[in-house]
């Protein structure tokens, strides 16, 4: 019998070709209860690829398109008056699905953006005074472009730790381009997608997720790293606990999808990447190393054992 978790890659891999690491950590980021923020220029497949989770997941799907001019009431929802009734009907916006993309992020001004920070963090949000709370299980798909394109807006640090992983697609290879060139059209082969899981099993792995364990020699290694940043002289931002209780929950994940129920070393090493690169920052002295190579530093000079 095929596992679901295996089943879930290898659809979205049909449909996403040639990126399998990138598909696993997107997977292992929602096993682990967490949001997901992919930054690529356009046309690289950052919206096909949520789609696909959340036809895989079994998800209710709405997508916002975040542009200059939208407002905060386009994405929570709004209050109209119903002259029937006479009084206030509250409909929601969007942002009231399980799984919300939220596409091109960054942009939309810092006011439009920072409504979702109430919503990715407590799975709330509060609007005229009413705390609502949001559907179960809840994921933030947030797609942008890079900041050095024209009418973008930077997300700050407050926003971008909300996220639990980066990920950045990249072209294809040469094999998996032709593939795509030959084959169906993606948006095509989308609605024949079949979920793989439903909501009972995709809580269950996440319940499944949170019990892999973790031996007192990786929480030293995990320890390590985050020391690291907050002492050597390149890191002008540090990983925060937020941060390394992210690691560990992201490491947790991709052990359950190879079948394990325990974190070894090459786990940690596996997402971190995607986990911290947008969370370190280097010092003004040594800018252009970016978080990226700030973490090729750790994995290269932070010892395991």
């Amino acid at each position: 019998m095929v596992d679901p978790l295996q089943a879930c890659l290898g659809a979205i891999n049909q449909i996403l070709l040639g990126k399998q690491v990138q598909v696993r950590l997107a997977l292992a980021c929602l096993l682990a209860d967490g949001h997901l923020l992919i930054e690529d220029l356009p046309g690289m497949g950052k919206t096909t690829l949520s789609h696909t989770l959340a036809k895989v997941l079994g998800l209710e799907f709405q997508r916002i398109q975040f542009t200059s001019d939208l407002l905060p009431g386009d994405i929570l929802g709004t209050s109209v008056f119903d002259k029937d009734s006479g009084r206030f009907v509250f409909h929601p916006g969007p942002i009231f699905a399980e799984l919300v993309l939220a596409d091109e992020i960054n942009r939309a001004t810092p006011k439009s953006q920072s409504a979702l920070l109430e919503a990715m963090e407590e799975g709330q949000v509060t609007i005229e005074g009413a705390t609502r709370p949001l559907p179960q299980p809840f994921f933030v798909i947030a797609t942008q472009n890079p900041t050095t394109q024209g009418g973008t807006f930077p997300l700050p640090e407050s926003q971008l730790d909300r996220f639990l992983m980066r990920l950045s697609l990249g072209y294809p290879a040469h094999a998996a381009e032709r593939a795509l060139l030959m084959g169906e059209a993606r948006r095509d082969l989308l609605p024949r997608l079949a979920p793989v899981l439903d909501h009972g099993q995709l809580a269950a792995a996440q319940a499944r997720a949170k019990g892999v364990k973790v031996s007192e020699a990786v929480v030293d290694y995990v320890l390590r790293l985050v020391e690291a940043t907050r002492t050597q002289p390149q890191f002008g931002s540090a990983l925060s606990p937020r941060g390394s209780l992210a690691l560990l929950a992201a490491a947790r994940a991709w052990a359950l999808l190879d079948a394990r129920d325990y974190v070894i070393p090459e786990d940690i090493q596996a997402v971190l990447p995607a986990v911290a690169s947008h969370r370190l920052r280097e010092r003004a002295e040594t800018a252009g190393q970016g978080g990226g190579a700030l973490v090729q530093w750790l994995l290269r000079e932070v010892p395991v054992l």
